[in-house]
Parts: structure tokens; C-alpha cells; sequence
């Protein structure tokens, strides 16, 4: 039975919610706190209840806690709200949308790294995401490395990691004057993607959430964890995402792999510079139908790709032996 607390976030995916919720059921934490928004239409809200009855099939011994909207409030209030709940519940939890299949092995994972980082100030958050090409993953010898930034498509934290965000992001404006960004990135030719990003944030321009975890992790100058495989699968990706809407990424559907215990722990808490400017460069520069204002940022990034990246076909991780 696990004893970390699982945050489960639904709204009108009756048959995603169902492959997640069969996965938790398998892990059978102690307590499970649910999280639904409300329908958009009246047409909406048999989906929902639809999606809601689910949550019945719990059959082990659980504190079942739920925070049910009655009326829609969007992805990015949702989420806050939700969010604020679950760590006025929990002093730690793991994470999952609706559309965020978890390998078993995950739950294990992020409940000893809880438990192993809970008074480390400098580990941020646990995510159940790597994004690296497998043959990459394969060369790493420790369980799991640390990066800069927190991957939330099924992800771990504290209370105290929450008590950083900052919806609104409110110091962006200063450190955008400054060499602050720059410092944090692994190559100049990231800056301008995450100053449209943080700039869209600050304005409200956005309907995501997860843009301002990133930003107060980079803030406090800390560090998320991130597994050698991949423990999370996206299988939300289609028409009806609110932000995943290209069924043929390379994101979807990606596979999991199990992560065997007992860990094998990195022995310094360092950020994995190299890993990081992989992941971006192989989620950014091979997304076939990127944003305009990227096109001209990839065309100059693509004519010294294949430079750049053959100092990692070596990488077999974070830290040299």
C-alpha cells in the first residue's frame, strides 16, 4: 500500500480517467484526493459525472477527499485552486491529470525521493518524465538525474515547493532587464522561446500553469528530479486536449519503462547541463510544425545541430566516473 498521498485531476474524460485511475488502484495510496472542474455546457455535464462516478471503484482502505467544482473554471484556475487544496491537505503528494498514465514503478519512485529530499531545499520537485531518445537513457547508470526544470506530466512535490509559485509571476519584468534568463539556459538559442513564454505568463495571455512552476524553481535557483526512463505516458493528446491537440506529436503516447528498486542515487545534487539542451533540443527542434517565430530561431539552431549534439552521443550521466 503506498503511503504517499495521490492528487488525481479529472474533468470529462471518462475513458482516459478510467486507464489512470486503474493504475492508482493498483498502488492503493493511503489517501486519495480528487480534483474535477465543472462542465462548460449542459451538454458537457454527463461527461463529467460520467468521469466523477469513477472514482467509486475505490475498493481498498482510503481516505477518499474531494474537491468538486460546480460550475468550469478553466485549466489554469482549476489547476491553482486544486493545487492550493491539495497542499493545504498534504505536506507532499504525487500528481496526475486525467490524461497522465503512470508506469507502477513510478509511485515507488517518487515516494522514496519524497521522503529522501523532504528537507532539501535545493531539490525542487520529482518528475515522472524524461524525454531524452532511449539510447541516451540506456547510458545513464544512476535511477535519476537533476534538471532545471520541472516536467509535470505526472510529477511529485512538497508543500513548500508550492508555497514558491507565484501565479502572476511578478518579478518577470525585472529580471527580464537582466542576464537572469540567459544564466539558466543551456544555450543562447533557448532565450527568446522562454521570454515569449514568460512574457505571454505575466501578461495573462496564457492558459497554462505549469509555465509558472518553471519560474519559481528558476527563481529559488533549485533543481527538479527527473527518472533515467520514461515513468509517464501523455495518452491525452487529441481535439479534445485543452493544450496537446497534435495526436501525431512525438510526445504522445510515449512508452514507460520500469525503474527497478532498489535506486542507485547520484551522489552530488548538480544540474545535468548537457541532458537538459538535449531534452529542449529534441522536443523543440524536431517538432514538425513549430510556431512562426520559431522557424527562424530552428533554421539557425538546425545548421549546427548536428555538431552540437555529438558531444552527448557520449553521455552516460550527470557527472563524470
Amino acid at each position: 500500500m503506498l503511503q504517499t498521498p495521490v492528487a488525481l485531476f479529472i474533468f470529462n474524460r471518462p475513458q482516459a480517467t478510467q486507464r489512470v485511475f486503474a493504475e492508482i488502484a493498483r498502488a492503493k495510496p493511503r489517501r486519495l484526493l480528487i480534483v474535477a472542474d465543472g462542465p462548460r455546457t449542459a451538454e458537457e455535464a454527463a461527461l463529467c459525472q460520467t468521469t466523477r462516478q469513477i472514482i467509486q471503484q475505490v475498493d481498498w482502505e482510503c481516505e477518499l477527499l474531494t474537491d468538486l467544482a460546480e460550475q468550469n473554471l478553466g485549466c489554469k484556475r482549476r489547476m491553482l485552486s486544486g493545487l492550493n487544496w491539495v497542499f493545504a491537505q498534504c505536506t507532499e503528494a504525487i500528481v496526475l491529470e486525467d490524461d497522465c498514465l503512470p508506469h507502477p514503478s513510478f509511485f515507488g519512485f517518487c515516494q522514496e525521493l519524497l521522503e529522501r529530499y523532504r528537507n532539501e531545499p535545493r531539490v525542487f520537485a520529482i518528475s515522472g518524465n524524461n524525454f531524452l531518445p532511449p539510447a541516451m537513457q540506456e547510458r545513464m547508470r544512476e535511477s535519476y538525474y537533476f534538471s532545471h526544470s520541472p516536467l509535470t506530466w505526472g510529477w511529485a512535490a512538497w508543500r513548500r515547493t508550492w508555497q514558491l509559485f507565484d501565479f502572476e509571476i511578478r518579478r518577470w519584468p525585472e529580471l527580464r532587464e537582466t542576464d537572469w534568463l540567459a544564466r539558466r539556459l543551456a544555450h543562447p538559442l533557448f532565450k527568446p522561446y522562454w521570454e515569449k513564454i514568460f512574457d505571454e505568463t505575466y501578461r495573462g495571455e496564457t492558459n497554462a500553469w505549469d509555465y509558472q512552476l518553471t519560474f519559481a524553481g528558476w527563481l529559488q535557483e533549485s533543481l527538479s528530479i527527473v527518472p533515467r526512463v520514461n515513468l509517464v505516458s501523455n495518452i491525452g493528446f487529441g481535439t479534445e486536449a485543452t493544450h496537446t491537440f497534435d495526436s501525431h506529436s512525438h510526445l504522445a503516447n510515449m512508452p514507460t519503462a520500469e525503474l527497478r528498486l532498489p535506486l542507485k542515487h547520484p551522489r552530488r545534487i548538480e544540474r545535468n547541463r548537457q541532458a537538459d539542451e538535449l531534452t529542449f533540443r529534441c522536443n523543440f527542434l524536431c517538432q514538425p510544425h513549430p510556431p512562426p517565430l520559431w522557424r527562424r530561431i530552428l533554421a539557425k539552431a538546425a545548421r549546427g545541430a548536428r555538431r552540437a549534439l555529438q558531444p552527448f552521443a557520449r553521455i552516460s550521466s550527470y557527472q563524470d566516473k
